[in-house]
């Protein structure tokens, strides 16, 4: 072989070697990008939340209607008014049963007089027919005369009872006067404030017929106690119990959290076309402060707390696949490890690990990244989201 041939042959090796190393080079598998989070000690909680948005409600709400119909004749309330219990808040013409009511005073006092004058009268006739059966004893009256006293002494009395009756009868009838005037009043049965009116003096209000919704006259709020309603889904509910703690949250306070307790738990399961069978949960606040700001109607999320394990070993809830897998990066190798761990409680943020984890160590949560596999190589760029 001539020294030019020898020379060709090592030129075609080198440029066969260069272009494997090139293909290699740029064919090779890359480092997988990842996000990772340490092994920490920490609160880890178990809580159960609603599945559909919950409602803030007054402890007591009333929508309010006369019991008849009539005109409005007084209207001195407004939307936003405080009113105190007892307070009138609208009055119907009434003009007439005013009227009947005086009228029936009138007649009931005349009625009284008139029993007054009959059991004096039938005082004498007693005292009368006492004396004539005195008078008998002695011969001075016949017995005729004083049988005629002692009957007519009897007829008196009952004719006073029958006048007393008769005046009790015309009290009464002034009570049902006045019972069918309060009709035509509607009162705020306690304090609270004015939500809603629907009616305009001089209009004409009409009480709902049985079976038929229309809209009352006043909706009164208690503004002093509000609750919050929420469904749970009917497989959480039956961990929930009355007293345990929950957190409040509520879209018009941001990210700001509310303490409160389980007061209610409904008796049975919604069953809603078309949603997920579920369970309403009342909740109270604690702190009375916090309700100063509430209005009715607000929306809210609620989560119950059911456990709490305090300094224990968590990771992002994120970072776990079955409850049970986790991907761990080695910082000295540059490797992944797919890890087997036993899970304890676990919320939305954390999961508590029990078994196959140790603080330091750093778990991958960046799950849904092609190449995530047990042994491949991985490069931690945490600057990424």
């Amino acid at each position: 072989m001539t020294r030019q041939t020898f020379f060709r042959w090592i030129i075609t090796i080198l440029l066969i070697a260069a272009i494997g190393i090139f293909i290699w080079f740029y064919t090779r598998p890359k480092p997988v990008k990842v996000v990772v989070k340490p092994v920490e000690r920490g609160l880890v909680e178990k809580v159960v939340a609603n599945t559909r948005a919950g409602t803030v409600k007054a402890c007591r709400r009333a929508n309010l209607s006369p019991s008849i119909g009539g005109q409005i004749a007084v209207l001195d309330i407004k939307e936003g008014d405080k009113v105190k219990a007892g307070q009138l808040l609208i009055d119907l013409w009434n003009e007439d049963l005013v009227a009947e009511v005086a009228l029936s005073k009138s007649e009931a006092e005349a009625a009284k007089a008139q029993a007054k004058a009959t059991c004096l009268q039938a005082e004498i006739a007693r005292r009368e027919a006492d004396r004539l059966v005195k008078l008998l004893k002695t011969g001075a009256v016949s017995e005729e005369e004083t049988d005629r006293a002692v009957t007519d002494a009897k007829v008196r009395k009952a004719e006073c009872e029958a006048a007393v009756a008769s005046a009790k009868m015309s009290l009464s009838r002034v009570g049902v006067v006045k019972a069918n005037l309060e009709r035509t009043r509607l009162i705020a049965p306690f304090d609270g404030v004015i939500a809603e009116i629907t009616g305009e003096l001089n209009e004409y209000v009409t009480p709902s017929p049985p079976g038929i919704a229309t809209p009352p006259a006043v909706v009164l709020i208690d503004n002093s106690c509000f609750y919050v309603v929420a469904p749970i889904d009917e497989v959480d509910a039956p961990e929930i119990a009355l007293g345990m703690p929950v957190r409040v949250r509520m879209d018009a306070f941001g990210n700001r959290s509310f303490e409160g307790k389980v007061r209610r738990i409904a008796a049975y399961v919604l069953d809603l076309e078309k949603q997920a069978r579920t369970v309403d949960v009342e909740v109270r606040f604690i702190n009375q402060k916090d309700i100063k700001h509430l209005l009715a109607g607000y929306s809210a999320d609620i989560e119950v707390i059911l456990d709490v394990h305090k300094d224990t070993l968590r990771i992002p809830t994120y970072a776990v696949l079955d409850n049970k897998r986790v991907f761990v990066y080695h910082s000295d190798s540059k490797k992944i490890e797919e890890r087997m761990i036993k899970a304890g409680i676990s919320n939305w943020d954390y999961t508590e690990v029990i078994t196959g984890l140790k603080a330091g160590e750093l778990v991958i949560t960046t799950l849904d990244r092609e190449g995530i596999k047990d042994g491949a190589k991985a490069i931690i760029n945490n600057g990424e989201k």
